[in-house]
């Protein structure tokens, strides 16, 4: 039923995925950090109607683009979790120093709370709530693919950084080990830069989170 498509954005190359149901023809942005007509023409070219845009946290790159999207497309910004406000409300700052013209800051019309469902066409992610990156970061997964949308928290060999305003190193670990592993090593994972990974892969070989690195920490 879940259908997807990754479109990377922006000079950072962040990961936006168009998703879809399938049967319904109805999806969503997961992070639309910026080129809102290149999300757009992808969106129509595969038929589907967006209905919602979903954040899973508060940076530039990857929130950029909610506010031209749900002006031009009449539809809800959803997420991340009220923690992350500060970030939303900086896009514009922040892109004017990194010199990226378009983005915008978002105030979103829903925040996501832990344990929170949100849905388009026949599809329902689970919202997890994963701060330590930004304290308002959320994952979003989908149980009957076993598809999970992590933003920034994991990459395929790496985590994602904490010397971001209030990122937290210690915190980041435990939303990785109490939220994601528990979803089972064969979940694949699409994280908010680079290729694609699954938990099993990194639990193995991640030099950051890998079991045996985690065993020999505590």
């Amino acid at each position: 039923m879940l259908k997807a498509q990754i479109i990377p954005v922006t000079a950072f190359q962040q990961n936006c995925s168009l998703v879809w149901c399938d049967e319904t023809m109805e999806g969503a942005f997961v992070d639309p950090g910026g080129e809102p007509d290149k999300l757009i023409a992808a969106a129509e070219a595969r038929g589907v109607k967006i209905v919602k845009l979903l954040l899973t946290h508060g940076h530039l790159d990857h929130a950029g683009g909610a506010a031209a999207l749900r002006e031009r497309l009449g539809v809800p910004v959803i997420g991340p979790q009220k923690e992350d406000a500060f970030w939303l409300e900086r896009i514009e700052t922040d892109a004017a120093n990194y010199g990226l013209p378009g983005l915008r800051s978002v105030a979103p019309d829903e925040w996501l709370e832990d344990g929170e469902q949100v849905g388009f066409g026949n599809v329902m992610f689970d919202t997890l709530y994963c701060p330590g990156h930004t304290p308002g970061h959320v994952v979003f997964f989908e149980p009957n693919s076993k598809v999970a949308f992590v933003g920034d928290v994991l990459f395929k060999g790496s985590v994602g950084r904490t010397d971001f305003p209030r990122g937290d190193g210690p915190t980041l670990i435990k939303s990785i080990t109490e939220k994601l592993w528990p979803l089972g090593k064969d979940v694949t994972f699409v994280p908010g830069h680079g290729p694609l990974s699954t938990f099993g892969d990194e639990r193995q070989s991640n030099p950051f989170v890998a079991d045996r690195v985690l065993a020999r920490a505590s």
